[in-house]
């Protein structure tokens, strides 16, 4: 019984140790990591229309490079700031929300101008929607 208890301590004390890593792990820096592709709003909003599993096979969860047209920005009760581009859908475009761990070099986008920026792709709603994301 006791070699049990021994076992058992110790899967305890590496499930503890586990948790504390990942815990205090640090943020991914999103200004010195690389884009895994780069490609235009339209052009992922189109994939994304034209397939979404095979969107999510591509692009979800990956760093991304994206540029556009801005249409509309957003600033919610959280402080967050969405950032919408422009793609051949009336309707649905691209969501970039602003990293709140990283500075931004600004943050008054303006209707109509063109931006690059980098962020992760977490798929598609009804918008394509990117997180943390920076301008580049």
């Amino acid at each position: 019984m006791k070699k049990y208890i021994k076992y058992l301590f110790v899967v305890l004390a590496l499930a503890v140790g586990f948790g504390f890593y990942m815990y205090h792990k640090p943020h991914q820096n999103m200004a010195t990591t690389k884009a895994e592709k780069k490609l235009s709003a339209g052009e992922l909003f189109q994939q994304y229309e034209a397939n979404e599993a095979a969107g999510d096979q591509a692009f979800l969860n990956k760093i991304l490079a994206v540029n556009g047209k801005v249409t509309k920005v957003e600033k919610d009760d959280d402080g967050m700031i969405s950032v919408s581009l422009a793609t051949d859908s009336e309707m649905f475009g691209v969501i970039c929300q602003l990293d709140n761990l990283s500075e931004h070099k600004r943050i008054d986008f303006k209707e109509g101008e063109t931006v690059q920026f980098k962020g992760i792709c977490t798929g598609v709603l009804m918008d394509v929607i990117m997180v943390r994301c920076i301008e580049i």
